[in-house]
């Protein structure tokens, strides 16, 4: 397969980091309000949900266990559960992966985060990487969702990365995201460009991991991100109603 950078101008990331930045409220569109960590607590993931109902963010994220939990805690507020699958390592049977997509979304999930099986990957097996994916695909949108294929870009090469992401997008991904957060490194601004200039037009890209401030999540709006998983979505949207914090084209990397 061919691996190739289309166009850089066919998005208008700096467009869309100047709209998603021009208010609370459009920046909290496009934040994914998460909660992953193991030892989460019930009351933990409604507080989170509160969070998400009262600032509309993008979803709540959260691991499938509390997916019924979620559900029921934002049913009415028109703020989307999302659900990581195939978590962290992505090394889950193909199996595994579709049953456990579909019963997050039977359970009222509607973003489905899954992770790449990255030892296929890097085993030169690409064929069975993109059916992984595929497979995965095919029941999120049945159900009326949408799939983000986690990459963990940081265990990855230059190569890795341009052909993951080429992968995922063939493989019927709406979004390809960074990191889980869980692995050796996060976002960057130089993954999310490169993650971009791969995409074009014909996917979202998600930055995820280790993004903590409005400053991280502009310098990867203005990278090419349209998604951005944070558990600090709280105080990244505080930061913008700030009058005092200014807001503008990033000069220096992540």
């Amino acid at each position: 397969m061919s691996i190739s950078i289309p166009d850089p101008t066919t998005f208008d990331a700096a467009g869309f980091a100047t709209q998603a930045l021009s208010s609370p409220s459009a920046l909290a569109a496009v934040l994914d309000h998460t909660l992953l960590k193991p030892d989460a607590t019930r009351s933990q993931v409604l507080a989170i949900c509160e969070e998400a109902a009262k600032y509309k963010f993008a979803c709540a994220m959260v691991n499938p266990f509390w997916t019924g939990t979620a559900a029921a805690a934002l049913k009415g507020t028109g703020v989307p559960v999302g659900v990581v699958i195939g978590f962290p390592l992505g090394a889950s049977l193909t199996a595994s992966k579709k049953e456990e997509a579909g019963r997050v979304l039977a359970l009222g999930a509607h973003d489905v985060d899954m992770v790449l099986n990255i030892g296929l990957l890097k085993s030169g097996e690409f064929d069975a990487v993109k059916h992984d994916i595929h497979i995965v695909a095919e029941v999120v949108h049945a159900n009326g969702g949408i799939l983000k294929v986690i990459l963990e870009t940081c265990l990855l090469s230059f190569e890795d990365k341009m052909r993951a992401s080429e992968l995922a997008i063939e493989a019927g991904a709406d979004f390809i995201k960074t990191s889980t957060g869980f692995s050796t490194g996060g976002a960057t601004v130089d993954d999310i460009q490169l993650m971009r200039g791969v995409a074009g037009t014909r996917s979202g890209v998600k930055a995820s991991g280790g993004i903590r401030s409005l400053a991280d999540a502009q310098a990867m709006l203005f990278a090419g991100a349209t998604r951005i998983g944070a558990s600090a979505s709280v105080r990244i949207v505080n930061e913008l109603t700030n009058p005092t914090d200014a807001i503008g084209v990033p000069t220096g990397g992540y």
